[in-house]
């Protein structure tokens, strides 16, 4: 199949590219280079650095007559969000739009869209882990604009015909992972070990469903083959972590002791988000094979080349 990944230089989209590849598949990868780097795209794949906010997406993917889409390009976090919703609204929205456009206008089979567990809200800590069909109610611009193009996927389906599925992925960490995002306090941590510098927990240390790049590319894989569309899945480990064992794994897969302080708990304090993947594991027949050790240790081996 002939398959465009937008956001494809970035942290996912680096681990969807090749797992594409790897199942000889045609790939192209569309971004604009202002998170993502091209320098983690494989030759094997054709590279547009465009931005998926340019109208002039639309004529060029419609030319290429791609068979599915996995739409990654994104404005990835909460705080910029709140910052500039603008910007999130124009990255998030009408980006998908135009993607969505040129989807519909030639004939895309599928499109694979990455939501996020920002759509849920908080949620309910007694009612985790959470569901698919539990009430989507986000707390920041990221979440809405995320919630926002779900809505329009369901739309473009009903319109036009344009099959869809919906991934909403838990904090996902691993190799090519920036230190941003929810996920990205792996990475975060990982920078500061590096540099031998200490690493601070906020309050009680929240709890974190991550969920290891690989295995996510594996679901998205999933996706793009299923005869089950036109609905939403999560991707997550399906269990919570908190930052305290999280630091006590990085010491043992480390091999050294780290200097943890603690600092006010503030906005750092939010309650944990526990996501179901049930759903996902029936399905799609994914489940999430690497565990947060083995995990860690793959990413710990990208960012400083040692085992």
């Amino acid at each position: 199949m002939k398959v465009l990944v937008t956001g494809g230089a970035g942290f996912i989209g680096s681990h969807v590219v090749r797992r594409l590849l790897s199942e000889g598949h045609m790939v192209t990868v569309l971004d604009n280079a202002s998170t993502g780097d091209f320098d983690n795209v494989p030759a094997a794949c054709e590279s547009w650095e465009m931005d998926v906010r340019s109208a002039a997406v639309i004529p060029r993917i419609m030319k290429a007559r791609f068979d599915w889409i996995v739409h990654l390009a994104a404005q990835t976090t909460v705080e910029d969000s709140l910052a500039d919703p603008a910007f999130d609204a124009m990255e998030n929205i009408i980006g998908t739009v135009n993607i969505l456009e040129a989807a519909r206008k030639s004939d895309v089979q599928r499109v694979v869209f990455s939501s996020a567990s920002a759509v849920y809200g908080r949620g309910p800590e007694n009612k985790q882990p959470i569901p698919e069909t539990q009430e989507l109610a986000p707390g920041s611009f990221y979440g809405l604009s995320k919630k926002t193009v779900e809505e329009y996927l369901i739309m473009y389906q009903r319109l036009y015909g344009l099959n869809y599925i919906i991934l909403r992925l838990a904090d996902v960490y691993g190799e090519f992972q920036q230190d941003i995002g929810e996920g990205g306090i792996i990475g975060s941590f990982i920078k500061k070990i590096m540099a031998g510098n200490g690493i601070t927990i906020y309050g009680n240390g929240r709890s974190h469903d991550f969920v290891y790049a690989g295995d996510v590319a594996d679901g998205i894989y999933a996706a793009l083959l299923t005869a089950e569309v036109n609905t939403s899945y999560n991707l997550s480990s399906g269990t919570g972590i908190d930052t305290k064992e999280l630091v006590r794994l990085l010491e043992d897969v480390t091999w050294k002791k780290l200097e943890v302080s603690v600092g006010a708990a503030g906005s750092q304090s939010l309650g944990s988000l526990i996501l179901d993947c049930a759903k996902a594991r029936e399905k799609l027949g994914w489940t999430p094979r690497t565990s947060i050790k083995k995990g860690l240790k793959k990413t710990i081996k990208h960012f400083t080349g040692k085992d």
